[in-house]
This record gives structure tokens, sequence and C-alpha cells, in this order.
């Protein structure tokens, strides 16, 4: 059924995205694909510190795309290191360039945004590097960077507008601080470095940064990556504590002020104890901020328009077609209510959508078993349930959890981090021990999630993994000789090939 049919009228488009993001890139190119005439706006809002970029959305400019790559930066640090007993001699000291590595990462990000720019052209788009907001039903205002204003009708609207770090709402937060949304194209290396939080951006930022040879302190608020695996986010702690990274734990900024200007400068930051009345101070050269992000759906005129949007979050709950509370506006992306904010669920989710509306399929995305990565020194991969979310859904009775450590053998030789790697895999008992949750610690970890990814997907049980061999020697071998359970108590450190 072509579901954007029900509402008639003479549009100036058939479908109009709010937002040139991943999501709002697929949606546009699939819906283009089925003869509609398709129009997408795209605007970045500069940081406090000036920062902007261009179409791409997050993951390409800010987000996925720099972060890995600055990721593959430090792992190469420590693959220098481990070369030595592998027989490689240096002569030169080895000493990292900031600006090298900034301005490589920035070309390739350029000539990304350059090819979207291109497909959108070539798959018959129109793109506008313009700030939209509802005016009235079906019909938005558009706002260029110099302020030139137009306006425009749609059939239908998706919005995908995304989400944008949090400040912390203190004195020189603003001023003297910087968030990922700045990091990777800085013009300067950032030097002593305090990260604000204990999010999957804070830990991934601490561990690059640290894995370049950087001063990181990380001042954590209560948990480690709230959300995921407790057991998996402190065994991440520990590693990236044991590899000389600083947690001030249970503190929070409460004054940011500046103490040199430069670059980089130098700032003092004044922290409040969360348990209690200590107060402490420290000195950075950068403060990063990463407590979190705010959807960006406030000043786009959803209130003129009638959709409901979350007041304590600002994101906005769909249904299972992704459709709002007004029905020719759809959502895709980080700023749905309840839903994984991941690249690739708003790519799905996008291209699904579009289908559903031009293409006459029934196909909904599945936000379920959703395979994904942290990319800490110590890679995080993890698909289904938390053992936390195993046992409040299903309780302690109806699980059996499996788990072991182990010891990549690419390590062996510099002898580094025996047993600090782990594989753990949550079965629910009542249904033929079907694996619900699936975590690995360790190198490579997303290439190794993604392909069970695809096993749960298709409802792996542990005795299929059992029955699976596995490939010798690697990392993912671990999963099909998982022997040792939870419940036992025994010793599950691994010893010998």
């Amino acid at each position: 059924m072509d579901e954007a049919a029900k509402t008639k009228g003479p549009y100036d488009y058939d479908l109009i995205v709010i937002g040139g993001g991943s999501g709002g890139l697929a949606a546009s190119k699939e819906a283009a694909s089925h003869g509609k005439k398709v129009l997408v706006l795209d605007y970045v809002a500069p940081t406090p510190r000036g920062t902007a970029w261009g179409l791409g959305g997050t993951c390409v400019n800010v987000g996925c795309i720099p972060k890995k790559l600055m990721h593959q930066a430090a792992l190469l640090h420590q693959s220098l290191d481990d070369a030595r007993t592998f027989g490689w001699t240096f002569d030169e000291k080895v000493r990292h360039e900031w600006s090298t590595l900034r301005e490589a990462i920035q070309n390739y990000i350029g000539s990304l945004n350059w090819g979207y720019k291109v497909s959108l052209r070539e798959n018959a788009v129109t793109y506008e590097n313009a700030k939209g907001e509802f005016v009235g039903p079906h019909k938005i205002k558009t706002t260029n960077k110099k302020g030139k204003e137009a306006f425009h009708t749609a059939e239908t609207f998706i919005l995908a507008t995304g989400e944008r770090p949090r400040y912390l709402g203190v004195a020189g937060d603003k001023e003297y601080c910087i968030t990922s949304d700045d990091l990777f194209s800085l013009p300067y290396c950032p030097g002593k470095t305090l990260v604000v939080g204990a999010s999957y951006v804070a830990l991934e930022c601490a561990g690059f940064l640290a894995g370049l040879g950087l001063d990181v302190t990380v001042m954590v608020r209560s948990i480690l990556l709230r959300g995921f695996d407790q057991q998996l986010a402190n065994l991440i702690g520990d590693h990236m504590e044991s590899h000389g990274v600083k947690f001030l734990r249970q503190f929070v900024p409460s004054k940011i002020e500046e103490v040199e200007a430069g670059t980089p400068g130098k700032v003092r930051v004044t922290a409040q104890s969360t348990v209690g009345s200590e107060t402490i101070e420290g000195e950075y050269n950068t403060v990063l901020l990463a407590i979190g992000r705010n959807a960006c759906t406030k000043n786009i005129g959803l209130d003129k328009v009638g959709v409901k949007v979350n007041a304590r979050s600002g994101c906005i709950p769909v249904d299972d077609n992704e459709q709002t509370s007004v029905p020719y506006i759809y959502a895709i992306g980080d700023i749905l209510d309840g839903k994984l904010q991941l690249t690739p669920v708003a790519i799905q989710a996008g291209r699904l959508l579009a289908k559903r509306l031009y293409g006459g399929s029934t196909v909904q995305c599945d936000y379920v078993n959703v395979p994904t990565t942290v990319f800490t020194p110590l890679e995080y991969g993890a698909c289904g349930l938390s053992e936390e979310a195993a046992l409040e859904k299903y309780g302690e009775g109806n699980l059996e959890i499996y788990h072991s450590y182990y010891w990549p053998l690419e390590w062996t030789v510099p002898s580094r981090d025996n047993n600090k790697c782990y594989a753990k895999i949550v079965c629910n008992k009542q249904d033929h021990e079907r694996v619900i949750g699936f975590h690995v610690l360790g190198p490579n970890a997303g290439e190794i999630t993604q392909g069970f990814g695809a096993a749960m997907k298709c409802g792996i049980t542990k005795e299929q993994l059992d029955s699976t061999i596995g490939i010798h020697p690697v990392c993912a071998e671990v999963f099909t000789t998982l022997t040792v359970t939870k419940q036992s108590g025994a010793n599950a450190q691994l010893s010998g090939c």
C-alpha cells in the first residue's frame, strides 16, 4: 500500500527529508529510486568553538569514521611496540604528529562529503544546505547560512535531524571545553586531556588519545557504559587503567576556568564529589565533554504541526512504521524515543521506510538483536541482551551463562595482556539454550560480532555453537569451545592454545 498517498494536495515535493545524515540520505535516495520528487535539507549549527562540517551527518564527519581512524592510529602505536618482539628494529625514535593525522582524516571526510553530493545529484534528489522549520501543515521554511528564506511544501516529511553533544551547564563549559564535534578537526594536539563522562564516546576518545601518547584522565559521575553489560564495562575500565588512563570516579565538574590562553592553552577544572562534600581541582590543556547528547528537535516547528515529543529527552515517539503523531510526518535515527542510536539502524530504518511509502513493501525495521561495537583500546562487541537485562527479563533460574577469558595468539610473543580478553554468551534454558546475549572483549571485536549477529538473527543455540568447528588460531574460536558456566563457579581463565 502506498502510505504517502493517504494525503492529497498540490505540493512542491513528494518527500522532504530534514537532515542529511546517514538515515536521511538513505531514505531520500530510496524514495527517488521509486520516481518520487525529493528534497533533502541539511544544516549544521556551528559549535561554541565555531566547528561545522559538510553533508553526511555525525557518523561521517564527527563520529564513527574519524573515531575509528584515530582508534587505528592508536592501535598502530601498540603494534610498533609489539613489532620489536617479532624481530623488527627501529633506528629512529617513533613520535606522533597530530597535524598529519588530522589532515589525513579531514581529507578523507572531505572526499565523502563530496561523494554524497554527487550521489544525491545522480539520484535526482534536490539538496539544500539550509535549516528546515515547519510553519504549517505540509509546509516548511528553509533558511540558509546567509539568512535567505524560502518556503516548500511536501506530501510527506521524514525527520532525521540527529543529536548534538550536551554541555555541563556550569560556568566556563562552552567557553573552555570541547566536545567530539570539535575533537577530530582540532588544529592542534589536545595535550593533557580531561574527558568528562563515561559513555562509549568518552571511553573511545580517552582510549585513542592515550594510545597516541597523551596524558588522559576520565572523570566519571557514576558507572561506565550505562546500558551495556556492566561486567564488560568494568573490564574495559580496568584495562584502560592498566594502560595508563587515570579515572576520577564519582566526581562532576562544577566550574571551568581559563588559566592560560593558547593552542592548547590551560584550564582549571573544579569538581564536586557526587557522594560527599569533597571538592578537587586539576589543570589540563583540554577538557572534552562526553556526557550525553540532545535530540535536535527544538526550533524546527514541531509544535506548530502537532508532532508529539518526549518533553524530558526531546526524542520523538513513533509507531512500528516510524510514523509520528502526525500521519504525514515520520522520524528515523537517533531522535527516536526508546530506539537504538546507531548509524546502521538509521540507514536500515530510512531505506525500509521509503520502500514502504513508495515501493509497496510492508517490511519494518527490526530493532532486536542489533550488533554493535565500542571501539575502546580493547574493543567490545555486543549483540542482544546484557547479563543484567537478561536477568531482569527471564530470571536467574532460566539462564545459563557461559564464559571464558582468552589470550590472542598475536599477543603471546609480546607477552602482554594475558587473560584480559573475554567472551560471554547468555542463553535461555527454557528455549533450547538459545543465545540471547553475545559479548566479546578483544581485538577486532566488531568483525567477530558482525558474524555472530547474523547467527543470532537466525536463532542460534548453544548446541549449534558447540557443533561449529572453530578456525584455529583465531579469537572467535573461543565461542565454539565454551564449557564453563558462571553457575558452576569454575575458573574461566584459559591456558594453552
